[in-house]
């Protein structure tokens, strides 16, 4: 019985005055003014150009920067790998000397990718080689 009683008196404490009597509060409501409040306004962001691409410089690297994709598949065959990522590219020549991957980037937004850096290694332990001596053993004759 007491279990029951117990949820009673809770709400009746709750209500802060005799059942069917509005409560009052003692602090006046505050007062409404109207204030003009400028939206702001949002510009769109500025598109993003990426960076221009860093174009590697070594010795024995000159006939394959600046390549186009056709060029390096002429130059060295089929790639092994050919791996897009957004607008980049990566084209993986492989052969019994060594693997190479060319990576190609837009000199441009919506231009055509182009070798901006090569990487050799070889395929057995993956262990870094000469770019140039891999280039040159990777040459179609």
């Amino acid at each position: 019985m007491a279990a029951a009683v117990l949820p009673a008196l809770l709400l009746s404490a709750c209500g802060g005055g005799s059942p069917g009597q509005p409560v009052r509060s003692t602090k006046p409501p505050p007062k409404r003014t109207h204030v003009s409040v400028a939206t702001p306004v949002r510009r769109p962001a500025p598109p993003v150009t990426p960076p221009p691409a860093r174009i590697q410089s070594l010795p024995g690297v000159e006939g394959v920067i600046g390549a186009t994709p056709s060029q390096l598949t002429r130059e060295f065959g089929t790639p092994r790998l050919d791996v897009w990522e957004g607008d980049a590219r990566k084209l993986q020549f492989s052969g019994s000397p060594c693997v190479l991957d060319v990576y190609l980037y837009p000199s441009a937004p919506g231009r055509e990718p182009q070798a901006t850096y090569v990487d050799a290694r070889r395929p057995s332990d993956g262990k870094d080689v000469d770019r140039a001596a891999c280039i040159a053993g990777l040459r179609k004759p």
